[in-house]
Order: structure tokens, then sequence, then C-alpha cells
């Protein structure tokens, strides 16, 4: 199946390295980040666990969950997160789903038509507290993901969703966000009190809060 952005994102059951996990019980109200991977002890999946291990700050501050999949079983898992240690210098904490049957990775179409049946495509969902998906996105085997744009995103989505705005080009968190064309100028007044800029009458830009 292909994954909708603004679906709901499909509730399972699965094995991990942590336990069964089932999966909108262990969501909570957090925001979260599932990320697949083909199989264990590959090389580019084993530095991105590291790095998604070092950022476990950045996750709790935005109050989001991550949790990997693996076409393998818990007991690779363990294997490889040794190795993850041993080599990114970091200790993985977060579940890792022993999606050996393959389940999950169907449901969420992680397994490509024309590639090896055995093996995920390399996906991301970010989810809301609602369980409702806001980004996908699928990378080619030889591109390490880059997890500074996937916490950019989750500021991004957190910051929409807080002050109802949009956010332009390369926003990072503390710069210009735009007021959307759906919000009437005595709307945003109210909203916007601090004021803002309008480059043209569809492209108002406003500064948030420092809080934001």
């Amino acid at each position: 199946m292909s994954i909708q952005l603004g679906q709901t994102a499909p509730d399972f059951e699965q094995d991990s390295n942590q336990g069964k996990i089932r999966f909108h019980e262990w969501l909570g109200q957090s925001w979260g980040i599932l990320f697949s991977h083909p199989k264990d002890f590959t090389p580019v999946c084993t530095t991105e666990l590291g790095e998604a291990a070092r950022l476990a700050p950045e996750w709790e501050k935005r109050n989001v969950k991550v949790i990997g999949l693996s076409v393998d079983t818990g007991e690779n898992h363990k294997g490889w997160e040794a190795d993850i240690s041993e080599t990114q210098g970091q200790t993985v904490k977060f579940p890792i789903l022993a999606d050996a049957d393959r389940k999950v990775s169907a449901l969420y179409g992680m397994i490509h038509p024309e590639a090896d049946p055995n093996v995920t495509v390399r996906a991301v969902f970010i989810i809301d507290p609602n369980k409702k998906v806001r980004l996908t996105l699928t990378y080619p085997p030889s591109t390490g993901r880059n997890f500074k744009e996937i916490l950019r995103v989750v500021d991004s989505l957190q910051t929409s969703d807080k002050f109802k705005v949009a956010t332009p080009v390369n926003w990072e968190k503390g710069g210009e966000a735009i007021i959307p064309p759906s919000t009437s100028d005595d709307a945003a007044k109210e909203q916007f009190p601090q004021g803002w800029k309008t480059l043209k009458p569809y492209l108002r830009v406003v500064k948030l809060p420092e809080e934001a």
C-alpha cells in the first residue's frame, strides 16, 4: 500500500529488540519517527542508528519517540547494537522492530515491487500525536539519511501546528514564518499582534515569539 500524508498511520503489533510493540499504544501522545533499514549489519544504516541514538536529547525536547525497523530477527538486532556502540560510540536505547515476517514492511509499503522482496526500502515516516502521517521520505541505499533535516521538519510541523503558519525555504527554528493566504489580515491582527511584513498580498512574513 502507499502511505499518504494526512492518513492515520497503520497500527500494528510486532516483535522488537525491546519486546512486543503495539504501535499506537507505544506512541501514546508523542510524535513518532519510524525509519526502516534493509537488514542488520549494513554499513550506512549502522551510522544512521548511531546518529539517531546520539540525538536522544533532541528527540526528548520535541516529545518525539524514535523506532527503527529491520527485516532481521531480534537476536540479530542485539549483535548489531553492539557493533553500533563499538563503531559509533552510541548506545541504541530506542526499539528496533524485528520485522522478519515483513508484516510492517508490507503495511507501510516499504518493499518495492521491483526490488529484492527480502529487503525494505529505506523509508522515514513522521507521525503526529493524533497518529496522522505528516512526512514520508524514501532514500536510495547509497545515501545516508540527514537527521538534521528530519529534526528541522519536526520543528517546522510543531511550529506550524502551534502558530497556524507555514515555514519558508531552508527555514530553521527562530526564523520568520509565513502567514497562510487563508488567514485574513483582520484575523492575522488578532493572531499576530506583533505585526508582520507584507512582501506581496499572498506573502506575509512574521517573526514568532522566542518560545516557538
